[in-house]
């Protein structure tokens, strides 16, 4: 199954819960009005502990006697390492060392909750993927960005955890335009749009990454807030869109070498139909109509963005985020993107010749 999404055999559901809209999967529990932390938890089948579990291994058999007898060895433990399990089904998620710290789901809420002192936090989407060894969440902030008079992209929190030692929990902070649902997710150039916390951290200084998220969300909000708005009032004119995509898009130095010396005839088939999708989006997509976005800059930001999020096929919904949000693909080209709208904004049309 593409999805992923954890089936649990003892309840029957899937482990997953969204607010009014269902994924593209159609699994899981559909519910009408934003829930608490505990009902979302329940929602999404999150409600179960993991712990840790020694782990043993067999000794080496050995032959008795002259008959030569296979006598088993004895059980030994495997020091310092133990295996996280869940404890509603005895399922083995992973194997870990000594140190390393277990988060509980419920405490990845509380993790978002503290964020804003449990007060306006709406939790959109949770599930767990495999056995239940990994587990998403997110939720919007109770603010907005402005764009224009009528133009507000939402804020979003995004966090991803695991339970088999795989990784870091990973927050992100990525904007979501209300009208179209594309991903904002290129950060500031010398700013991240997410932080990864240990899991041998302790609950104090989780705490503290959760306002540093906020400090996060607050401040590139408001420089996105001032950028975005500035970008509106740049005219960019259609040529100038369609090269600014092919820019934003290109996938290595050959593409970027044949773009430069025009030889559109060894251009890749993937990389000519890329360009021509975003650029059809910029072109004909109802929200790329807007007063904010029609022939402006920003326009030509949300075209790149609006491919990624709208357009584009992904495998499923694990490599949509992984491209998204969590250093793939499509968080690289919308960071280039981002990029180009800048030096743009500045430079006009020189920033856009290809070097």
């Amino acid at each position: 199954m593409a999805h992923k999404i954890h089936f649990n055999e003892q309840t029957g559901e899937h482990s997953f819960f969204s607010v009014k809209e269902k994924a593209w999967h159609g699994l899981g529990t559909i519910v009408q009005d934003y829930p608490t932390s505990e009902e979302a938890i329940r929602y999404a089948g999150l409600d179960y502990e993991v712990i840790k579990s020694p782990l043993f291994t067999q000794g080496r058999g050995f032959t008795i006697g002259n008959a030569g007898e296979i006598q088993e060895g004895e059980e030994i433990t495997v020091p310092d390492y133990y295996a996280t399990l869940r404890t509603d089904s005895n399922k083995v998620l992973g194997v870990v060392g000594k140190d390393y710290q277990i988060v509980q789901n419920k405490d990845a809420f509380t993790f978002f909750d503290s964020i804003v002192g449990g007060d306006g936090i709406l939790y959109e989407t949770a599930g767990a993927l495999g056995d239940g060894e990994r587990i998403f969440i997110t939720a919007k902030l109770p603010d907005y960005i402005r764009v224009g008079q009528d133009d507000l992209i939402e804020k979003y929190i995004f966090l991803t955890t695991s339970h088999d030692g795989s990784g870091s929990i990973t927050a992100a902070f990525t904007p979501t335009r209300i009208v179209c649902a594309n991903t904002l997710n290129a950060a500031l150039r010398n700013c991240s749009n997410s932080i990864k916390i240990r899991h041998t951290s302790g609950v104090k200084e989780r705490l503290e990454q959760a306002h540093r998220v906020m400090g996060i969300t607050n401040t590139l909000s408001m420089q996105l807030e001032s950028i975005f708005n500035q970008w509106t009032k740049v005219r960019i004119t259609d040529k100038e869109v369609r090269k600014l995509i092919q820019a934003a898009l290109v996938p290595n130095k050959e593409v970027l070498k044949n773009l430069q010396d025009g030889n559109e005839d060894d251009l890749s088939t993937c990389f000519i139909n890329m360009c021509d999708n975003a650029f059809e989006y910029a072109m004909s997509n109802a929200t790329q109509q807007m007063e904010t976005t029609k022939g402006t800059v920003f326009g030509a930001y949300n075209a790149v963005t609006g491919y990624f999020q709208n357009v584009r096929n992904y495998k499923n919904d694990e490599a949509k985020v992984k491209s998204l949000l969590l250093g793939g693909t499509a968080q690289l080209r919308t960071q280039a993107a981002f990029n180009l709208c800048a030096d743009f904004t500045k430079n006009g049309g020189d920033a856009l010749i290809l070097n």
